[in-house]
């Protein structure tokens, strides 16, 4: 099949989605009333609730789910083919994922601005969200230690982005004095923001900085990137959100506005050729049903997102017809930003020699597919952009740029919801030390600190970190079908994906808990599967105990 035929009937699918199906959930079940005050026009203390304009909580929402998951996930799931890879980003964003994020951002409104599960105790039981609360924390520091190793990773690898990423934090405070403090307008601050990024970008391309030149020996230079990166991301947890997190949020919202568009502008002129299989690999490496589903987890359906949802964007949503798009459409964006990896993936390459230090993913071990996957995208992206003008140093920086701003904002927004949890977790179990900001955030880096540095858990962390972000998705899609079914509504499209993502998830867990040759990761695994389980029965005996009462209502 043609890449831009291939590529258009995608899209159109995202779009039908978003137009009818998001339609349906919004007014049949979520019950969006407009009418409602939300938590940042009601608490608005300037800090954490802070009334903020659709668009550019769309971009803070947008590049806060969509890191480098959506990319790394579809790049290794081409090793099954690209017809698997490519059903499971469509079909999972339009009636799993949008459905789950659009979800849990419309409770945290209706319950003051709330996480799930602060939620899940008023709607079960105060047990159940102490589980919930330790689940997610487990799964945050997951979510850090892989963030925090992946652009370390690219900063040690690909050094001429290490410029226009820093720089990009600065330009972004500036946006952000100008927006909030002098009351201008966000587009054009931010087109102007997005222009000098693009200035550093080109300068970038031409003028790497390695930390070798500053005397660090090269075998410490991605551990010493992994330190400063957890020290900026605790630091960035703490500031007020109009100061760093939103302006750059919108800043690269329009980035990826302008990487996708030029990606899929090379795939609509050039129409590069598909060179991998619609499906391969069936019978070798790990077996594609359940691993399919938890490869991809961001960018088709993801835990994390929920944990945005109710844990930072809810807290910034100035009106509820908002939710629609920013819940629902921003998911759709993740969808479309796994869309371009895989092509990039599947027809980028084309273009380009592959390098002796990583392979083609359908043609190599599963271990090689899944450790070269962020260099198949950057390679078939930059082969692809190539192909309409820019040079090969600046269309690599220009990519590279696009992954770790959007990996570093993931990276940020973690810490600050993990602070979140572990404050609730505090006020929870009664110990009032973990309310402390300043101690809440430690607790948060430290542990993801050494997951990170870790190298035999590092490198079998991924398909963990997606299985547990996925079980996530499916006990807050209970949280969140539990709530609409005590209110009367229909309740299947809900339960369905529910179910399916479980039975997907725990499978892999136990597969992975079996298989796994690391102490801890099987530690990890088993706490894991025990939370999980313990869950379940706490909402399926909360159903079976109230099914009559609620019958009855």
């Amino acid at each position: 099949m043609n890449s831009a035929t291939l590529t258009s009937l995608c899209l159109i699918f995202f779009y039908l989605g978003y137009k009818f199906y998001s339609r349906y959930i919004s007014y049949k079940i979520y019950d969006i009333n407009n009418n409602l005050i939300t938590p940042a026009n009601s608490i608005n203390d300037g800090v954490d609730f802070v009334p903020t304009d659709k668009h550019v909580l769309f971009g803070h929402h947008f590049t806060s789910i969509a890191g480098a998951a959506p990319i790394i996930g579809p790049c290794i799931a081409v090793y099954w083919g690209w017809l698997p890879a490519l059903s499971w980003v469509v079909l999972g964003s339009i009636f799993m994922g949008a459905v789950h994020d659009f979800g849990a951002l419309v409770l945290s409104l209706k319950e003051k601005g709330k996480s799930v599960a602060d939620i899940s105790a008023s709607t079960i039981n105060n047990r159940i969200r102490i589980l919930f609360l330790i689940f997610i924390m487990c799964l945050t520091w997951l979510v850090l230690a892989v963030f925090a190793s992946t652009i370390s990773g690219l900063f040690t690898r690909y050094s001429t982005a290490v410029l226009p990423v820093n720089i990009e934090i600065i330009i972004a405070m500036i946006v952000g004095y100008y927006i909030y403090k002098k009351k201008v307008k966000s587009f054009f601050p931010s087109m102007i923001a997005l222009f000098f990024l693009y200035i550093f970008v080109w300068i970038g391309s031409n003028n790497p900085i390695n930390l070798e030149s500053l005397g660090i020996p090269i075998n410490n230079v991605k551990h010493t990137w992994t330190i400063l990166l957890f020290v900026y991301s605790g630091v960035a947890s703490l500031i007020p959100v109009w100061i760093l997190l939103q302006p750059r949020d919108y800043i690269n919202s329009h980035q990826l506005i302008v990487g996708l568009s030029l990606i899929f502008l090379s795939i609509f002129l050039i129409q590069p050729k598909i060179i991998a299989p619609a499906i391969t690999n069936i019978d070798k490496g790990p077996p594609i049903i359940p691993f399919l589903f938890v490869t991809i987890a961001c960018g088709a359906i993801s835990g994390f997102h929920g944990l945005v949802s109710s844990g930072t964007t809810s807290k910034q949503v100035n009106k509820m017809k908002d939710a629609r798009m920013i819940g629902y459409g921003s998911t759709l964006g993740e969808g479309t930003l796994a869309l371009a990896a895989t092509i990039a993936a599947i027809a980028g390459l084309s273009f380009v020699n592959v390098q002796n230090d990583w392979c083609l993913p359908w043609a190599c071990d599963f271990n090689s597919a899944k450790a070269g996957a962020l260099n198949v995208f950057i390679v078939g992206s930059s082969g692809l952009l190539q192909q309409i003008g820019l040079p090969s140093g600046l269309s690599t920086t220009l990519v590279v740029v696009l992954v770790v701003s959007f990996a570093a904002t993931t990276l940020d927004s973690a810490t600050r919801i993990q602070r979140y949890i572990i404050g609730e977790f505090g006020s929870a179990t009664k110990l009032k030390i973990f309310e402390n900001k300043y101690i809440a955030t430690l607790i948060s880096i430290i542990p993801a600190y050494f997951i990170a540095t870790n190298n035999e858990l590092r490198n079998e962390l991924w398909q963990t970190f997606g299985a547990s972000n996925q079980m996530l998705a499916a006990l807050t899609l209970m949280v969140i079908s539990i709530y609409f079914w005590k209110k009367g509504k229909n309740i299947i499209p809900l339960i369905l994906p529910m179910l399916l993502i479980m039975v997907i998830a725990l499978w892999s867990l136990i597969i992975k808990f079996q298989m796994s040759q690391t102490l801890m990761l099987q530690i990890i695994n088993g706490i894991l599967i025990f939370l999980i389980l313990w869950m379940f029965f706490e909402g399926l005996y909360y159903i079976f105990k109230n099914y009559n009462h609620f019958k009855r209502s």
